[in-house]
């Protein structure tokens, strides 16, 4: 491989590389409250319900079961060797998906449905086929609705894929993380290449002649730039439609599975930005366009063209092409968008069921978007989607003066001006190409919750970097 194609002052690394949300939404799910609870669920699905009856709809659904709990994982995990948790888990889900549904009437044409985990392969075929059925009985998935369901290459057979691809699940994402043996024994996985590779053949037999994403991680322990480069051979050998590239965020205070992680193994701040630089060249050397924050797609893939044109979009689920106004979730822990409130389900399977044993929503904590949220919230979804603002749209959405009303944020900005990451004339606010890597940066600018954390002394986000 060559070297490096693009490089990063590492003094603007060690200025930039601070704690910082992803931004998976605005408000984060730190501001997530007890306050906002089933009834408040029940009445802004009804009101959902109130909107067009074609008006899309996203769904996920999550499946939280694993045989193992990786030491790295940042996820909502229950980790059992017990298969039988799964035919009563898929009992309350199906409860649960009902209850959903009726107070949404109408409304049920899904643009777009995510099936997350956890391991949603570690259900068997039949099991996933009872599952979708009955929410197809419930919802209706629109022409060219995407169906991606997460799959992991240790445990999934070709008759779940056969499955799948029955059910008319038309995007696959495996989880690889890295190749290396030693970092796969540092992060408790244990998975190799020829299971990767067979699985992404296999499902390319079985229809999936698109649509197969693989989830890398760089600043895993063990990590070099060496091994990292030999494992990008090998990524692109198997030539994915897309590669989610994810900084590793090391959470041990919030994800306790993280601790068995020896954190003097990790690479440091300038060693995982050679990670990142190398990932870069290789992958764009190979044909791939960068997308967004952290993925990259091959020019022909829907993600690719939706960038290039400026109008990708992105919600819990990830960057997508099919925005839907409601996002629905089911499952333990599941997080949902309904009429501008967040809404997150309970995250402990007991107390998830006994809610839906007493016939209630299991809603454990939520937040309701004032106006000034739904501001940020589109602006920094422009951000970290497009990398752009329009000013004059901001002002025609929300009948705001942008620079007036973001005066506080835009001088907040000063500092990434000054190192190019940003730049800005009368009609907009733009991230450059060598700012990119720091879009989490000028995107908290713009989030007014964030001084409130730095306040608290308590560490809350993973780093930027």
């Amino acid at each position: 491989m060559s070297e490096p194609l693009f490089h990063v002052d590492p003094e603007l690394v060690r200025r930039f590389d601070r704690p910082g949300p992803r931004y998976t939404s605005y408000p984060t799910a730190v501001e997530f409250h007890e306050g906002v609870g089933p009834d408040d669920y029940l009445a802004h699905l009804r009101r959902a319900g109130e909107r067009g009856a074609d008006e899309p709809l996203s769904l996920y659904v999550h499946i939280p079961f694993c045989r193992k709990h990786c030491s790295y994982c940042g996820c909502h995990v229950i980790a059992t060797p017990r298969h039988d948790v799964a035919a009563a888990y898929l009992g309350d889900l199906e409860r649960e998906v009902t209850l959903a549904a009726e107070p949404l009437g109408e409304r049920r044409s899904v643009v777009q449905m995510h099936w997350g985990g956890g391991t949603p392969t570690y259900l068997e075929p039949d099991e996933l086929a009872q599952l979708h059925e009955h929410v197809a009985a419930r919802f209706r998935f629109a022409p060219g609705a995407e169906m991606a369901i997460e799959v992991d290459p240790r445990v999934t057979s070709r008759a779940q894929l056969e499955t799948l691809a029955r059910l008319g699940f038309n995007r696959l994402s495996m989880g690889v993380q890295d190749f290396t043996p030693e970092v796969q024994l540092a992060i408790g996985r244990g998975q190799t290449f020829e299971e990767t590779r067979d699985l992404v053949q296999a499902a390319r037999d079985v229809g999936f002649g698109e649509g197969i994403n693989l989830d890398f991680v760089y600043g895993l322990p063990m990590q070099t730039e060496a091994s990292f480069r030999a494992n990008l051979d090998r990524l692109i050998e198997l030539r994915p439609d897309r590669i989610a590239l994810y900084s590793f965020a090391y959470v041990p205070w919030i994800r306790p599975n993280q601790k068995r992680i020896d954190a003097t193994t990790l690479p440091q701040r300038d060693d995982k930005m050679a990670l990142y630089l190398s990932a870069l060249t290789a992958l764009v050397g190979a044909g791939y366009e960068p997308i967004g924050m952290d993925h990259f797609a091959l020019p022909s893939d829907e993600l690719a063209r939706a960038a290039r044109a400026g109008r990708l979009d992105r919600n819990f689920m990830g960057y997508t092409v099919k925005p839907a106004s409601t996002m629905v979730a089911f499952g333990v822990s599941g997080i949902g968008e309904v009429e501008g409130a967040f809404f997150q389900n309970e995250r402990k399977l007991s107390t998830w069921r006994a809610a839906l044993d007493a016939g209630k929503l299991p809603i454990q904590r939520g937040y309701r978007l004032d106006e000034d949220d739904r501001i940020r919230q589109w602006v920094i979804r422009q951000l970290m989607c497009n990398f752009s603002v329009s000013k004059a749209e901001a002002g025609e959405r929300f009948g705001i003066d942008f620079e007036s009303y973001f005066a506080p944020a835009l001088a907040a900005l000063d500092e990434e001006r000054a190192a190019g990451f940003v730049e800005e004339d009368a009609g907009r606010l733009a991230v450059t190409p060598g700012g990119r890597l720091f879009v989490r940066n000028v995107c908290m600018a713009f989030d007014r919750y964030l001084e409130a954390k730095r306040q608290s002394n308590r560490p809350v986000f993973s780093r930027t970097v």
